[in-house]
């Protein structure tokens, strides 16, 4: 009975936190399957435009990322131990973070736009459109650092379920604006990708300002004052980092990875960048259940680890794994089964939907163990405080394996786009088994907090 009491207290846990972030990814994905399609409608030029203009986001994304979730390792550990001022101080030194690399992004996008469409795909429409696209995207970076940051601090402290409702208000505003201003309805002028950049842009701020407001006025833990934000030294900005840094360094490897992968693709022609970049559309959709399951992890992790409860991170961690096996396994089948008649919805070729579906395939046999593989990076490294070694195992699969497989199948054995994407999950499963021997050692728990100087 003690045994059952404890495994309903660890569920009811695990869905507090994951339930509203499934929902939140859940509905973002949908909606930006939706965007897709809405661009796809323009044609695949612009679906590839759009989707290599993103990819300097998605790298930006990747550094937000890591600086988010390093800080929100320190954030959970902090909760766990009830202490505020701390708590206050990593989401100021977070904040200051995200918004400086920000600035920093958007200054070489603006100064070099074309150059950074140019080193994914060199087709002259392709370098108009995505350019055009990139320029107006630029001005959300700003907005969608500080909400990634009071986001990555609520979902830390256990807070789901206001991230998950201002971020569906502001994925729905996306999808209205997109159908106004890319064709021209609800009175407003027909902008093709332009359009699409301009309603992400007004998407993004309306979340921001909605998502400050709400911290402030419900008075929620992290609603600190300038100088409580303020309140760190030297000598505290390099103890938090030392954490922070290979967290960021991880993602950072990762993104770069990414940005090769789809350069690959992108030299490959157009249609092999549609059939990936709509393969992951989909694919994400599948994946929400996991990045749920990850963050409740983690959070979960960091909290007991810092109130002193080693064998409750342990149990944490075993059972945690043992749910991204299920989820993996079922969802992998639902992929398969769902994505012939998903695939119908886009407007492409005959040649790109069937490399599309194969693709599809690949993604559904292995998600099992991607869904465990990010469990034990994300959820369970990253949230017992052990960044470092997470950092080694994921720069080591993929530089030495998933990038070197993927440039010799493109370029040397010239295999279909397919192939060149299956040779990319070789990676997964390396990284699987890695990560899976960290964890089972249990050196990976370790108290960040006690390491830095107040």
């Amino acid at each position: 009975m003690n045994v059952l009491a404890k495994d309903r207290q660890f569920y009811q846990k695990v869905m507090q936190i994951a339930v509203p972030i499934m929902i939140q990814n859940f509905l973002g994905q949908f909606l930006n399957m939706v965007d897709t399609i809405m661009v796809g409608r323009l044609g695949e030029t612009e679906i590839a435009a759009v989707g290599i203009a993103n990819q300097y986001f998605f790298f930006f994304h990747m550094v937000l990322i890591g600086i988010c979730s390093g800080c929100g390792i320190f954030i959970a550990q902090y909760w766990g131990k009830r202490d505020t001022v701390n708590i206050k101080r990593i989401l100021g030194l977070g904040l200051s973070s995200v918004t400086a690399i920000a600035v920093l992004f958007i200054a070489v996008g603006i100064s070099k736009p074309k150059m950074i469409i140019a080193l994914f795909n060199q087709e002259p429409l392709i370098l108009k459109l995505g350019s055009q696209y990139l320029q107006i995207i630029l001005i959300a970076y700003l907005f969608s650092a500080i909400t990634f940051m009071y986001q990555s601090a609520l979902r830390s402290i256990g807070n789901t379920v206001l991230p998950m409702f201002l971020s569906v208000l502001g994925l729905i505003c996306n999808v209205v604006l997109n159908y106004a201003l890319i064709f021209g309805n609800l009175g407003l002028p027909a902008l093709g990708v332009q359009g699409a950049a301009i309603a992400t842009v007004i998407a993004r701020i309306v979340e921001t300002v909605a998502l400050i407001l709400a911290v402030y006025l419900g008075k929620e833990v992290i609603a600190a004052s300038i100088k409580e934000m303020l309140d760190f030294t030297f000598s505290y900005i390099k103890d938090v980092y030392k954490t922070v840094m290979p967290v960021v360094l991880n993602d950072i490897c990762w993104g770069l990875a990414s940005i090769v992968y789809v350069a690959v693709y992108g030299r490959m022609g157009s249609q092999a960048v549609a059939a990936v970049q709509i393969g992951n559309t989909i694919n994400n959709l599948f994946m929400i259940v996991i990045f749920g399951l990850s963050a409740a992890a983690s959070v979960m992790i960091g909290n007991s680890i810092g109130a002193g409860q080693e064998e409750l991170s342990l149990e944490y961690a075993r059972k945690s794994i043992s749910l991204s096996l299920f989820a993996g396994i079922t969802l992998g089948a639902a992929l398969a089964i769902s994505s012939p008649f998903i695939i119908k919805l886009f407007n492409v070729s005959a040649e790109v939907a069937y490399s599309t579906q194969i693709i599809l395939y690949i993604m559904a046999a292995v998600l099992v163990v991607r869904m465990v593989c990010i469990i034990l990076i994300t959820g369970v490294l990253r949230g017992g405080g052990d960044a470092r070694q997470a950092l080694i195992i994921e720069g080591f699969t993929m530089w030495f394996i998933g990038v070197p497989l993927t440039l010799l199948g493109a370029f040397v054995f010239r295999l279909p786009i397919h192939f060149v994407y299956a040779l990319t999950m070789v990676e997964e499963m390396v990284k699987c088994i890695l990560a899976a021997a960290r964890v089972r050692s249990g050196r990976w728990i370790k108290d960040v907090t006690q390491s830095v100087r107040s």
